[in-house]
């Protein structure tokens, strides 16, 4: 069993949060159920797993990506690997300054995700990793030099254009950057956004029309560094505002809103309705206030900005704590109604170190169906695919990896995306545990194709 979570190590580094020690390969992977044939690719998903087996944070270990390769109603192979940055190789503290001024030393441990024929293992301090198909580090990718920011964690791929919409932030002005890459994967629009110092903006969203921007009160103090302190934290002084502007604008071009004090990690999606902006995103009233320990619960909010009268309304859809919202890749920036989410049994406490339920949410009125795994499951994040090209918003399939505490294994667990109320399809058995991580991919075959 591994270890439980006690006094004696960070929270971080026990139970399935503890970093697992050996690069395996396993094929042919045992199954229970039947994986849908209309599954050919691979799912990958990314984590904190330091090599050296401690870190300041959770956030802070080297990157090791986990994936599942399906084919023909089969699972062919399983593959973990650290992506081989200058931060592994040579042992590096996520704060050394050799790690922070290294545009090359990622942890690289966020999340991982397909553009253009290319697999990017991302960080968002630091510039992306490109993968092998088979999670074999290839390199860093800095886009024939022209990338002069770091490369969020949390890039929007807009399933009209397949243009990749994302931003660099920092400590040092201009402290956000826009950027657009094209089809091709070609770097094609950079533009700074002014904020007032530099803010902790982990994720953003798009629409049809648009990039929208966060701007929340988490920001650096860089002075906090001699002090042996997390450069960054809450600052009750600074404000809260989203940035909206058009796709491909600049700095000149955005319409600031200012929102109630919050942080937000992951919105689910955005879209255009009339002349408003609606936003659904996953709200938490503060984040790090005094202590990187201090991590509020997330609930499932909608900011809807009116354009043209500047007014906004803030609308909290319920008060059950989530994590990690995804959608239906194919309605990335357009109007969804359907979200898929990991959250806490009735009655847990919470962290992902408590059993856990996946649920559906119909955002069309707010509710939402729950698969429960049962009492000793801990599911993380879960990605929707879809059943074929002309499927409907939830006709397909919703996937993610499952620890298991009772017998201290992981599973690969496929869900009916449209029914949750059903069993799993299919139960993948994974050769080792899985540690808890943070974001994946499914990345289908037609994708590198």
């Amino acid at each position: 069993m591994t270890d439980t979570i006690d006094d004696k190590k960070p929270w971080f580094l026990a139970g399935n949060y503890a970093p697992v020690r050996d690069e395996v390969t396993d094929t042919n992977l045992r199954v229970t159920g039947s994986i849908p044939p209309s599954l050919s690719g691979l799912y990958v998903r990314n984590g904190s797993n330091p090599k050296s087996g401690t870190a300041g944070h959770w956030f802070f270990g080297d990157g090791m990506v986990h994936g599942v390769r399906l084919e023909g109603g089969r699972a062919t192979w399983y593959r973990n690997r650290y992506v081989r940055t200058p931060k592994l190789e040579k042992g590096l503290d996520a704060m050394d300054p050799d790690c922070i001024l290294d545009p090359t030393a990622s942890a690289a441990n966020t999340h991982v995700l397909a553009h253009a024929g290319r697999i990017w293992a991302l960080e968002e301090g630091h510039l992306p990793w490109e993968l092998s198909s088979e999670l074999e580090t290839i390199g860093c990718d800095d886009f024939d030099g022209g990338l002069k920011t770091a490369f969020t964690a949390h890039p929007k791929l807009c399933p009209e254009t397949d243009e990749l919409h994302f931003f660099g932030y920092g400590a040092v002005a201009p402290y956000v950057t826009y950027h657009v890459l094209d089809a091709k994967g070609d770097l094609v629009h950079s533009a700074p956004i002014t904020t007032p110092k530099g803010t902790m903006m982990h994720d953003f969203m798009i629409t049809r029309d648009h990039a929208i921007f966060m701007d929340l009160p988490v920001v650096f103090n860089m002075d906090n560094l001699a002090q042996g302190l997390p450069p960054i934290g809450w600052d009750d002084d600074y404000g809260a505002r989203i940035g909206i502007l058009p796709r491909f604008g600049t700095d000149a071009d955005v319409k600031w809103f200012e929102v109630d004090p919050c942080y937000v990690f992951h919105p689910l999606n955005a879209y255009v309705d009339g002349n408003q902006v609606v936003c659904d995103v996953g709200r938490h009233a503060s984040m790090w206030r005094g202590s990187m320990e201090n991590f509020e619960p997330c609930f499932m909010h909608r900011w809807t900005f009116d354009m043209e009268s500047g007014s906004v309304t803030e609308t909290q859809m319920d008060d059950w704590a989530h994590a990690f919202p995804r959608v239906d890749d194919r309605v990335v920036g357009l109007k969804h109604r359907y979200g898929w989410v990991s959250g806490t049994r009735p009655g847990a406490r919470g962290g992902m170190d408590a059993p856990g339920v996946i649920a559906r949410y119909d955002m069309s009125d707010g509710s939402k169906s729950i698969h429960d795994l049962g009492p000793s499951a801990h599911p993380g994040e879960f990605v929707f695919v879809q059943e074929n090209s002309s499927a409907g918003e939830d006709e397909g399939w919703a996937l993610g990896f499952v620890y298991d505490d009772a017998t201290d294994t992981s599973d690969l667990v496929i869900l009916d995306a449209s029914d949750l109320s059903k069993p799993p399809v299919a139960r993948i058995h994974l050769p080792q545990r899985v540690p808890f991580g943070f974001h994946g991919s499914w990345i289908d075959d037609s994708v590198m194709s």
